[in-house]
């Protein structure tokens, strides 16, 4: 139903309403997907885990893969730390009692598959199925025991994850040792009669890159385990689990999995964890590799059999265990290849290869699983005509800053090795750094991913996460998306923060906690902390001070939670919401005032050397704010901070923090200080009559979100984004997979504005879209636009554009995290008009318009949204959400 202009004062009022209501279903569940079905409540025909004092024990078959029976010992554990009570678990020897929990993996457990044989446990939704878990109860399992709860997975892992569901539905976070997370003590736990299941995962490996991980995973590593070794990643294994995931490329700049610890692999393997090597590093081989035990040049054309006796060590080491093989191969230190590099060189590297891992393990090369990462020039080999054998995954990539490049197209015939996805939260390159904190809001991954999903990129996803801390939020959303697209529609992705919340801090503040965290995100991903500098946001407009005040209101919500939630969520609660909140407010706060800074001593004002003071203590407290993280939880995450993330002067980080310049003056040449800029205010409205949005001051802006009707047309209808983009929420057309609308108008689909003008003439239509990718591979994705009853006037989005360094409309795009696209009209009267964007390309994402005469005002995120006429006037906030 499109809203109509008069009633968009009260339109945000009803979302929330909405919003409430359907978070209610949600309220006491676990992050992750699927229903509550533990509860302190007994219930009939429930199952009592804990009651009365006492606790089921646990029985699993010493015959099942040690990795369950490691996991079945982490449920003794989360029991015990849930009621303080911990229950027995055997191995070694035939159930008795009243209530029992019976653990198995089907096929591997006598226990699970005697329940099967006797009827007692239908099997029929785990045979043959990918990492699938039951849990539900069993009235006279066998003799001696009445009634038993049992976890049974169709694999190893799908047993895992049937223990760890429990876990997580007992209250014990995914998160409680990589982000201190307390547990809530239970004196009961009744799990509700019935089967419980979340099916088979949709994307079949699922998993997070530890990447850069110099100076601050690296150093915390080495003080707290002594290197990137087996005892931290035993760790990591168990988070990624815990979290449903079942893949991991390794830290790899000066680390090398394999080399550095043998029990690396063997516990990787145990756990149930899949490796692999990130894109440059073929066949299970780790870049440090090379430069330890290599042999001459890395080149193929002139050192084929060194390297060849370099990787068939790596297939050999690798053995039985279970790997996702990278192969191809790209210059030394993630190089593109040399310029004499050509198609068929590279398509005889990958035939090499494949004789390799064929010989190093004894049957054909389909039967390992092996990927191809189109990463950077590779995609171009591909595009080129460069071609690897069907079985081989094709693992097509963002641009590094989180926009896909390339996907399949639909209806292209299927590989029997499928397609998949390597993106980043986290990057080293241009047009700069971006690994200090989280800047990825959850609303442009799930596009993003969506985008992945519908198009058919569903074998493999996986992201580069850096640290891994402080990615908490986004690698939950990311892992629980890829288990289950269909299940988090965009219209959940608010509700599933609130709901990660609650798993984390209890339900009181989870809708604040959720809103900040969204908020905060939403906040950093306008221009990464990295790329900040005094001249980003408008002095003159009062923009800075907008967006500093925002952050501080931001960092004053958060703060006065601090102060209510129980002391032991506090060391959690700094690491996943106050931390980030208060570095990145203190961050702009920095540069704003050094801003005020250069334009008091410009115009030699007496507040001049004053706000230099004030800029030094901001720098100095960025320092602080650091060392408070550090010393979290007795020092526990000591380095995990220490990313440098001011005084960058290109795209690589500074070795050390260097305080911003500023300026300072003699007292004799000051004048008296001016007043301090105030928030921008929201334009008055035009006294002229009319309808919807007016114009003032030369121009027209509005959020996409607030049209006047959405067109839809046959299946193809327009999608609301909640909190996608820069200021508001954004507009798209859903299915993602409709075909081009080849000739918009009439009643093709197409968004309507009203808008008041003030005069005839011509005006400039700017449309601010996200900065999605031309992953068609065709000539650009477009859009149109009209005024009136014009013809729709065609814009591609992507004209001289490409994704590499260098490119400088991609490199402002990424940066600004917004594309702007403009079109020229006419209008031939002053008064009401209605403004047209048409739907030309699937996937284009609307976030605002903004109609002018004459030149804007200049600023970063553009002029604050119109007065709408007869309505009250809105705050015109730049972050409002």
């Amino acid at each position: 139903m499109s809203p109509s202009i008069h009633r968009l004062t009260r339109f945000p009022l009803v979302l929330l309403l909405l919003l409430l209501a359907y978070t209610q279903s949600w309220a006491n569940t676990p992050a992750g997907l699927g229903e509550q079905y533990v509860s302190a409540k007994k219930s009939k025909g429930s199952f009592a885990l804990a009651a009365s004092g006492k606790v089921a024990p646990l029985y699993a078959s010493a015959q099942d893969w040690p990795g369950v029976l490691r996991a079945a010992k982490d449920l003794q554990a989360d029991v015990q730390r849930v009621t303080k009570r911990q229950p027995t678990l055997t191995t070694d020897q035939d159930p008795k009692g009243k209530e029992v929990v019976l653990i198995g993996t089907l096929g591997k457990s006598p226990l699970i598959d005697g329940l099967v044989k006797a009827g007692k446990l239908d099997a029929s939704a785990l045979t043959g199925k990918w990492e699938t878990f039951v849990v539900q109860t069993v009235d006279k399992p066998m003799a001696g025991v009445d009634r038993a709860l049992v976890i049974a997975g169709s694999d190893k892992r799908g047993t895992i994850f049937g223990i760890y569901d429990v876990s997580q539905q007992i209250g014990v976070s995914p998160w409680y040792w990589w982000a201190d997370v307390p547990v809530k003590e239970q004196k009961s736990l009744y799990v509700a009669a019935g089967r419980h299941s979340q099916g088979e995962p949709k994307v079949k490996y699922r998993g997070i890159f530890i990447n850069d991980e110099a100076p601050a995973l690296q150093n915390w590593s080495k003080e707290k385990f002594g290197g990137v070794n087996s005892k931290m990643y035993a760790h990591m294994f168990e988070l990624i689990l815990r979290l449903k995931g079942n893949y991991l490329w390794p830290a790899m700049w000066g680390n090398a999995f394999s080399a550095d610890d043998p029990q690396n692999p063997v516990l990787a393997d145990e756990y149930g964890i899949v490796m692999g090597t990130s894109h440059h590093e073929p066949l299970t081989r780790a870049h440090d590799e090379w430069r330890r035990f290599g042999k001459g040049a890395w080149n193929y054309q002139t050192n084929a059999p060194a390297l060849q006796e370099f990787w068939r060590g790596g297939m050999q080491r690798m053995g039985t265990r279970e790997n996702i093989v990278s192969i191809g191969m790209r210059g030394d230190g993630d190089e593109p290849m040399s310029e004499e590099s050509n198609i068929a060189l590279l398509e005889r590297i990958v035939a090499d290869q494949r004789k390799i891992i064929a010989e190093a393990t004894g049957k054909p090369a389909e039967q390992t699983p092996q990927l191809w990462a189109l990463y950077k020039e590779v995609q171009d080999y591909y595009d080129r005509g460069m071609r690897v054998p069907d079985d081989v995954t094709l693992l097509l990539c963002d641009d590094n800053w989180g926009n896909i490049r390339k996907l399949p197209k639909p209806g292209e015939k299927p590989r029997s090795g499928g397609y998949g996805i390597y993106y980043h939260f986290d990057y080293v390159g241009g047009p700069r750094n971006y690994k200090w904190l989280n800047t990825n809001p959850l609303p442009r991954i799930w596009e993003q991913m969506h985008l992945a999903h519908e198009y058919g990129a569903n074998q493999i996803w996986i992201v580069n996460v850096g640290d891994l801390k402080p990615m908490e939020l986004p690698i939950s959303f990311f892992l629980d998306y890829a288990w289950n697209p269909d299940q988090i529609r965009v219209t959940d992705v608010a509700a599933y923060t609130q709901r990660w919340a609650a798993a984390q801090f209890g339900e009181k503040h989870a809708a604040d906690i959720a809103d900040i965290l969204a908020k905060y995100a939403k906040y950093n991903a306008r221009r990464k902390p990295e790329l900040l500098d005094q001249k980003t946001y408008s002095l003159a407009t009062g923009e800075w001070a907008t967006v500093v005040a925002e952050y501080n209101q931001l960092l004053t919500r958060a703060e006065a939670i601090n102060q209510k939630i129980p002391a032991a969520s506090r060391d959690a609660y700094y690491q996943l919401v106050l931390h980030p909140v208060q570095a990145c407010a203190n961050l702009n706060e920095l540069y704003y005032t050094v801003a005020l800074n250069h334009d008091a001593a410009q115009k030699g004002q007496a507040n001049t050397n004053e706000l230099a003071e004030k800029a030094r203590a901001l720098y100095a407290k960025d320092a602080e704010i650091t060392k408070r993280y550090h010393a979290l939880a007795g020092g526990k995450w000591n380095h995990m901070m220490s990313q440098t993330h001011i005084g960058y002067t290109y795209w690589q980080q500074p070795n050390e923090q260097k305080m911003p310049e500023v300026k300072t003056l003699a007292t004799a040449t000051t004048s008296a200080a001016a007043p301090a800029p105030t928030p921008a205010a929201t334009p008055k409205p035009a006294a002229v009559s009319g309808a919807g949005f007016v114009e003032a001051d030369g121009y027209v802006s509005m959020e996409a979100e607030h049209y006047t009707k959405a067109v839809n047309a046959g299946s193809v209808t327009w999608q609301h984004l909640p909190d996608l983009g820069r200021t508001l929420g954004a507009m798209t057309t859903f299915p993602v997979t409709a075909a081009t609308e080849a000739a918009p108008g009439g009643q093709s689909p197409h968004l309507q504005y009203t808008i008041t003008l003030q005069q005839a003439g011509p005006v400039t239509v700017h449309a601010y879209l996200a900065p999605t990718l031309n992953f068609t591979a065709g000539k650009g994705l477009q859009y149109a636009v009209s005024i009136d009853d014009e013809a729709p006037q065609l814009v591609n989005l992507h004209t001289g554009m490409v994704a590499d360094n260098g490119n400088r409309p991609w490199e402002r795009a990424v940066a600004e995290n917004i594309i702007i696209k403009t079109s020229q009209h006419n209008v031939a009267a002053a008064g009401t008009h209605t403004l047209k964007f048409w739907r030309v390309d699937p996937s284009v994402v609307l976030e605002k318009l903004v109609i002018s005469r004459g030149t804007l005002p200049a600023t970063y995120l553009g002029p604050p949204e119109s007065p709408v006429a007869g309505a009250a006037a809105g705050k015109g906030s730049v972050g409002r959400r």
